[in-house]
């Protein structure tokens, strides 16, 4: 049976300025394992709190709305519940973990998402060909997680992570940020490697159509305002670097309370800290 994400209703706030305020209006979304949805939206609009809220971040605040993952309620699971239900998040902007290395953390999420520790020589063996593949040198396993990383390291480890974890379901916050050519051409083809398993649905949230150049996706939503505003093809994705986003009103909008992101927690598949 084809694996499920279905978002309905969604509505959530988060504190700013001592206060709650809404940042998803009622977000509908159904997701299933083999397709890949674009989100596309100005700054502000919420795209990012969709993906926190998803994950599970004790920040936001679910206040209507439901969350189902084949049936189950999401909403109803611990963060690192949804993780083995096969939820994997890749932040936009992820943290340092010092002390910790690559090599441990990856095995560690993997025990964690399958059940049971990889046997030692085979998962040495499945995570240098994983490497290899996002051309990644052998000495960055024992480097400690995120410290001193590029912007490109970065994302080649989340990337790693989800290569190596496999979940249902991937969402991707601005994977594409910071990105060169050379590194947005690797990471999108460690994403095209996971989407062509036919088992993983990904919802892929940015800002340009360039990593939408490598990676095809089958919807594309327009977010803003906190809902999604239209849906469609690819050529929506066109049509809104062409034209940008003034015909949904949103040419003065400014970041939702003028807030910064938050720090997600280091939890192994969920909040990736990479």
């Amino acid at each position: 049976m084809t694996s499920t994400l279905e978002i309905r209703d969604l509505h959530v706030t988060v504190e700013s300025d001592g206060a709650d305020k809404e940042i998803l209006t009622g977000v509908t979304l159904t997701i299933r394992a083999g397709e890949t949805h674009a989100v596309m939206g100005p700054n502000g609009s919420g795209k990012s709190t969709l993906a926190y809220a998803i994950a599970g971040h004790p920040k936001y605040t679910v206040t209507s709305g439901a969350i189902t993952l084949d049936g189950e309620d999401v909403l109803a699971m611990s963060v690192d519940e949804r993780a083995r239900a096969g939820v994997f998040l890749a932040m936009q902007y992820p943290v340092e973990v010092p002390g910790v290395s690559v090599s441990n953390f990856l095995r560690s999420s993997a025990t964690a998402v399958r059940g049971e520790a990889p046997k030692l020589r085979l998962w040495v063996k499945e995570q240098k060909e994983a490497m290899a593949r996002l051309e990644m040198d052998p000495a960055f396993s024992e480097r400690s997680v995120n410290e001193g990383f590029s912007g490109g390291e970065k994302k080649r480890h989340e990337i790693l992570q989800l290569e190596l974890l496999r979940p249902r379901f991937a969402v991707l916050d601005e994977t594409d940020s910071g990105l060169d050519v050379d590194a947005l051409r690797v990471v999108s083809e460690g994403i095209n490697r996971v989407r062509e398993s036919g088992e993983t649905g990904v919802l892929l949230i940015t800002h340009y159509t360039r990593i939408l150049n490598y990676i095809k996706p089958d919807f594309v939503h327009v977010f803003v305002r906190g809902k999604i505003a239209e849906s469609g093809t690819a050529d929506l994705a066109d049509e809104l670097e062409a034209n940008g986003y003034a015909k949904y009103g949103v040419e003065a909008l400014a970041p939702a309370g003028g807030r910064s992101l938050p720090t997600g927690p280091v939890l192994p598949g969920v909040v990736s800290p990479a």
